[in-house]
């Protein structure tokens, strides 16, 4: 049977819709926060890489978000446009205004329906609370005819009431129902019993999109979400890398190339750029400053390393034997040796675009290619990998408001280390000479005393972006500030560089953060 959305057009029955909510649920996870100009650019990412629909926010969280969302929809080419919103009438209107000037959007709201959630943290009735899923759905239909209704805590919710809300929103407009698994309590025949039933006993539910939106406290985040598309679920909510609240969301690689390696168990179809994947993957990475863990599916160091004696005769004879899909497929490249210092920006550029990065502007080239050409300098071997490495970490930098000028250290066994460092913050140049237990401590005292803070360090640590002595240091700084955690990563030859640039990396997070109140009851 076919479906008619208002975003969407006629969508066959394997056809499924990809909603990426790293902009929202996955910013909202310890740590995580971005500044407007790195949601800008991850939402071009996502843009590139085919998603259908980009929830970008929660409108009503704070200025920020609201601004966030606003220019996301002013910028969006292609996808979806959503922003979040709680069943309130402030929550609606904000987020109506805010996706106003979207080519394509949608209204995003929820509210809690299982009885622990209605007992205690809404403290409604069920006949109170189904009388706000119907008036929030219908208030959000005056600014959108794409509605999308969620009922948190969906999978612990009593079935015939859950039936009933939902029977409500569809008739109140809405256009997609999604029943999350909120704190990933339910296992995969929990998620096909779940929409099976809905979709069986609730009037009309044949006109709507229904959706999963699975977190992975019991890491069955991705085995629910395809158990919930076997349930008829065409919608899939998921985050790059899986983060998210807690343990994380469904991960949309994991999902979408299960879909695609098992077309058998899985005979669904979709709009994603496979071969992209890994790009934004780390480039989500270096936004928020976590990597993903080296066994990590699809997008880890190890997901297509072999070591065993056994699986390297096996990959020599038959990739087959050992790799149910290709690196290439997701966008892994062999290490290559591609530029030297005597390169011209010409050959710089066209090996940014073969890299992913045909939008980069001419400020941010300018500031790469500078690097570069220092990096060439300095190193014996320019691959790939420091390429991105140091492009992610100019790029990233461009909006922010204390930037790295320079660094001199003074170290050894035979007197404190010293460090002198200059910085522009907010375009005035500062500068510090401090000493410490090391050349890393001495740095870092410098950059508290040209921008005095009070969050504390709760983590430092070093690895190398390629192999050598004289690869580029990768670094990871978290701070934390008034129960606000955010972490920074920087990029050099020189560790102690790549230390300071982490550290302001996350120093200028934790401005940004310092704005943003997370609203009651925020979740989905």
């Amino acid at each position: 049977m076919t479906i008619i959305h208002p975003n969407f057009g006629t969508l066959d029955e394997q056809r499924v819709i990809i909603f990426d909510t790293t902009l929202r649920d996955g910013e909202q996870s310890p740590g995580f926060s971005m500044n407007l100009d790195e949601k800008l650019r991850m939402a071009e990412a996502l843009s590139a890489l085919g998603v259908d629909v980009i929830e970008a926010g929660f409108p009503a969280a704070s200025p920020g978000d609201f601004e966030a969302v606003q220019q996301i929809a002013a910028i969006a080419k292609g996808p979806v446009v959503a922003g979040l919103a709680r069943a309130a009438v402030g929550d609606i209107t904000k987020a109506g205004e805010a996706i106003r000037g979207a080519a394509r959007k949608r209204i995003h709201t929820f509210i809690s329906t299982s009885p622990l959630h209605m007992k205690y943290k809404l403290r409604m009735e069920p006949d109170a609370v189904l009388e706000a899923v119907t008036s929030s759905v219908t208030l959000a239909r005056n600014f959108t005819d794409d509605v999308e209704w969620s009922a948190e805590d969906g999978t612990r919710t009593d079935i015939d009431f859950l039936c009933r809300c939902v029977e409500a929103a569809i008739r109140a407009g809405a256009t997609t129902i999604n029943i999350p698994d909120t704190v990933g309590y339910a296992v995969p025949e929990d998620m096909v019993r779940i929409f099976s039933t809905v979709r069986a006993r609730v009037p009309g539910a044949e006109r709507v999109i229904f959706s999963a939106h699975c977190h992975n406290d019991l890491g069955l985040g991705v085995a629910n979400t395809l158990a919930a598309a076997q349930g008829g679920a065409r919608q899939i909510e998921c985050t790059i890398n899986g983060i998210g609240e807690r343990a994380g969301n469904a991960a949309l690689e994991e999902i979408v190339m299960a879909i695609r390696t098992r077309p058998d168990a899985n005979p669904y179809h979709h709009n994603i750029e496979t071969t992209r994947i890994l790009r934004t993957s780390k480039l989500l990475a270096t936004i928020t400053g976590f990597d993903v863990q080296p066994n990590k599916a699809i997008v880890g160091r190890n997901a297509f390393a072999h070591e065993s004696g056994i699986h390297q005769d096996g990959m020599l004879k038959n990739a087959a034997t050992y790799e149910i899909m290709t690196p290439e497929s997701v966008g892994w490249q062999k290490t290559s040796l591609v530029m030297g210092k005597h390169s011209g920006r010409a050959a710089f550029r066209d090996k940014l675009t073969s890299l992913g990065y045909a939008e980069i502007g001419d400020n941010a080239l300018n500031d790469a290619f500078k690097r570069f050409k220092d990096l060439a300098d300095r190193k014996k071997i320019v691959y790939d990998e420091d390429i991105v490495a140091l492009v992610d970490d100019e790029v990233m930098r461009s909006h922010e408001t204390i930037k790295f000028v320079s660094l001199e250290v003074w170290a050894g066994s035979k007197d404190k280390p010293r460090a002198l460092l200059e910085l522009s913050v907010n375009g005035e140049t500062k500068t510090a000479d401090e000493r410490g237990d090391g050349p890393v401590d001495a740095a870092f005292n410098a950059i508290h005393a040209i921008f005095p803070h009070t969050a504390s360090l709760l983590l430092f640590s070093v690895g190398a972006v390629t192999e050598g002595t004289d690869a580029q240091a990768k670094c990871t700084v978290r701070l934390e500030e008034d129960g606000k955690t955010v972490n920074g990563q920087g990029a050099d030859t020189d560790t102690i560089v790549a230390a300071v640039r982490a550290y302001i990396h996350a120093l200028n997070k934790l401005i940004t953060k310092r704005t943003r109140a997370v609203p009651e009851a925020l979740s989905a």
